[in-house]
């Protein structure tokens, strides 16, 4: 068997996230199993390292599959980039040892936030970023940020469903800094539950608008209640930038 890595980056905006749901195919995961099975002439499941959410994006997932064949990594690539969506791109095709697994050998991940923090919105910018026309103050983002780096339970953050599984995570950093009327923030972890990349975001924008103190954070985590954090922050500013393996 041959193993295959796929790096890809997409437009999440029209899609259900990525993970592919029953027979719903209007997924990443669904649209690039459709053209690998035409192209192999058999269903094809891929393994994706993270399962973003409806409408966020993705500068660097990365998924795996294998087959039992062994053909050139230009061939696959060209042939998915020529009959995926134009809002999907394969960007680099691998052959990798037969054990490589995307999600379990991956290491940490980093998420990219994307804020326009300008009076009037950007009508270039409003499907990839959030729009927050108040001044936000970096300094105390940057400070409540502290905060959240460490081993933590993250179920305050968390939509998760289920809380069988463990809902500690390991934040390594948390970076925010300002491009003009951009403002990017960027969180490296072991791992996030679902949303909580967003709703960490939500929060240091809440402490950004003075809503919540920086010093709050300590005890809004050790509370586990979702009531005390911030607002959500949208899905169309939020992007999977890299996998670290």
């Amino acid at each position: 068997m041959q193993n295959y890595k796929l790096t890809i980056q997409y437009d999440g905006g029209r899609y259900k996230g990525w993970q592919r749901l029953g027979n719903n195919e209007n997924t990443i995961q669904g649209k690039i199993e459709g053209v690998l099975s035409e192209m192999l002439g058999h269903p094809i499941e891929i393994i994706g390292c993270s399962r973003t959410d409806a409408g966020v994006h993705a500068l660097g997932q990365i998924a795996n599959f294998k087959i039992d064949k062994d053909l050139p990594c230009q061939e696959i690539g060209h042939y998915l980039n020529r009959y995926l969506p134009r809002d999907i791109s394969v960007i680099k095709v691998d052959k990798v040892d037969e054990k490589f697994h995307a999600r379990y050998q991956a290491k940490a991940k980093t998420y990219l936030y994307k804020i326009w923090n300008k009076e009037y919105t950007n009508p270039f910018m409003r499907k990839y970023s959030m729009h927050v026309p108040e001044q936000l103050n970096l300094t105390n983002m940057r400070l409540s940020a502290n905060y959240f780096i460490g081993e933590h339970d993250f179920t305050a953050f968390s939509n998760a469903k289920s809380k069988k599984k463990s809902m500690v995570r390991q934040l390594y950093a948390i970076e925010i800094s300002r491009e003009g009327d951009l403002i990017l923030i960027k969180i490296c972890g072991n791992g996030f539950l679902y949303n909580m990349a967003r709703w960490i975001v939500g929060t240091l924008i809440d402490v950004g608008l003075g809503n919540i103190k920086a010093e709050a954070i300590p005890d809004i985590i050790a509370s586990k209640r979702r009531d005390r954090t911030g607002n959500m922050a949208e899905a169309a500013g939020l992007y999977l930038q890299e996998i670290h393996y």
